[in-house]
């Protein structure tokens, strides 16, 4: 038996979940911060939701904690690094609101349809004024959703109950598993210009931040409506309202805010706006799932099991943990590489593992790999331990392949292949001195150290003036280069480059470098 704090509230039905299973629960709500430090060194698993700050100081006045556990998916309040360096495992419950939110997006899209929320206003205020409010049906229309994950998939199922035709893109999700829910995949530009309904589903990234930018918005499809219960930041709510003015845009549902609370929201001096304070997993159902599904990896981990949502890395014996460590980041940021390298749809990744340590199991080579791959498309924390599982999920295959003697002049190598509907992606890194280094892209071979948060990966004519062209934009935009690699296939033929900067650039710098006679592809990398 063990005992158990919980210091924030969760559903009953959690609480009962534990003492089922045998352990001594206290529930203390509210705790002062130096009244946790002076009883959190009296359990083996804290229990917390957002109020609780589980701080590094906490961490170490608890010196009997083995779990603490997120009744929810936000872990912003838990110093996960203080946590793993003393052994403690963290979990969350990052499914229990998947179908809350899937139905509160389908809710707000109800509520764009139909004008129910400017009705049900306009009737307290007296009104009758039934013409004014005249809708649309959902049948026959096309929905596009951005990020087919798991509140994505349970949309889609609920959409092809209401006869819709759904598209959806997401580069990380198998043309296969689409099918199975009745969507078709496309890119984003068909996206945008096809549908009559879009619904965002994707975390919130660099890459994702600014969903659609200023360019796109004349694109869409006219009169389309945008449902966002994702996360705040995905669309602009600037570039929302100038839709709705220009008339492009015809409806706006939003949960979710770039800043909560908003304050003075700009977007509500539009008539066609739905507006909830993010209440997509404010369900009855959903706090008793959260507090269930934490509660129960929390017992398996008392019981000296795994859990599926742990988000720290998992114990690893220690002649395993010697071998491999070094080449855990290079297995990361060679997936990280070459996702961000594919173009199409994605279909499956290979790992390939070459030199001595193919001798061990290297599992967590290819969980590692999956992190990098997976981990801006996931809404869902990807992690060492429940990678390869949302892989599954996903319906992505993945295939390891070992070569004791396959690292050539290097003593280890791992090695990445993303295959996608366009093609094949390969690279293949090695740890030197700890550091990691990309010594293969495609057919050119290279040796070059990730150490810069921004790269560009050219292809192109191998001619004399490239890369001064490229240093002379760099220049002209005051953007800082940190390397270049360069790697051919001999004179005056093929070539990549590989160019590092300092900054984040600007879509000026990319362009103008595309621009450049004999540029093939640009493609920005970060780190």
């Amino acid at each position: 038996m063990a005992r158990i704090l919980v210091s924030d509230p969760i559903d009953q039905a959690g609480v009962e979940r534990l003492v089922g299973a045998g352990h001594d629960v206290d529930v203390k709500h509210g705790l002062a911060p130096a009244d946790l430090l002076a009883i959190v060194g009296d359990y083996e698993a804290l229990l917390v939701r957002s109020e609780t700050k589980v701080t590094a100081e906490v961490i170490a006045a608890a010196g009997r904690l083995q779990a603490i556990g997120r009744a929810g998916v936000g872990v912003d309040n838990i110093d996960i690094d203080a946590a793993t360096a003393r052994g403690i495992a963290v979990v969350n419950a990052p499914t229990g609101n998947t179908i809350a939110a899937a139905e509160h997006a389908f809710a707000l899209m109800m509520a764009l349809a139909r004008n129910i929320p400017q009705a049900d206003a306009s009737m307290r205020r007296g009104e009758w004024t039934r013409s004014k409010f005249t809708g649309v049906e959902l049948r026959n229309k096309t929905l596009g959703i951005v990020g087919l994950g798991k509140v994505g998939s349970e949309l889609a199922r609920r959409a092809k109950a209401f006869q819709m035709t759904i598209i959806a893109f997401d580069p990380y999700v198998p043309q296969e598993f689409a099918r199975s829910l009745g969507v078709e995949m496309v890119d984003m530009d068909r996206l945008l210009a096809s549908s009559d309904f879009i619904s965002v589903h994707t975390p919130l990234t660099a890459g994702t931040k600014g969903l659609i930018n200023a360019k796109q918005l004349e694109t869409l499809k006219p009169g389309v409506r945008i449902v966002n219960a994702a996360r705040g930041g995905l669309i602009d709510e600037a570039l929302l309202r100038d839709g709705l003015v220009s008339g492009r845009i015809g409806g706006v549902a939003l949960d979710v805010f770039a800043s909560e609370p908003p304050g003075e929201l700009a977007l509500l001096d539009q008539e066609h706006v739905v507006v909830t304070p993010h209440l997509g997993a404010s369900t009855e159902e959903a706090q008793v799932e959260v507090a269930v599904e934490v509660a129960d990896q929390v017992v398996a981990i008392l019981a000296g099991g795994s859990a599926p949502y742990t988000l720290n890395v998992p114990f690893l014996p220690a002649d395993v943990r010697e071998a491999l460590a070094p080449y855990v980041p290079v297995a990361t940021a060679m997936a990280k590489l070459a996702i961000q390298l594919a173009d199409g749809q994605l279909e499956s990744i290979t790992v390939r593992v070459a030199g001595e340590i193919a001798e061990y199991d290297t599992s967590i080579l290819g969980s590692a790999v999956l992190v990098g791959a997976l981990g801006a498309a996931s809404d869902v924390r990807v992690n060492l331990v429940n990678a390869t599982m949302l892989a599954r999920e996903r319906g992505l295959k993945v295939v390891e392949e070992k070569d004791r003697e396959g690292a050539g002049e290097y003593t280890n190598l791992v090695g990445v292949e993303i295959r996608t509907s366009a093609g094949l992606v390969r690279v293949d890194g090695t740890s030197v001195n700890g550091r990691v280094r990309l010594v293969r892209l495609d057919d050119f071979h290279l040796n070059m150290e990730m150490n810069a948060p921004y790269m560009l990966f050219t292809s192109q004519i191998d001619q004399p003036g490239m890369i001064g062209k490229v240093g002379t934009i760099a220049g002209a935009h005051d953007s800082n280069i940190s390397f270049m690699e360069v790697g051919r296939d001999g004179p005056r033929g093929n070539a990549t480059m590989i160019v590092g900067f300092d900054d984040e650039l600007s879509d000026a710098v990319v362009d103008d470098i595309r621009a450049i006679p004999g540029m093939t592809r640009v493609r920005l990398v970060i780190a």
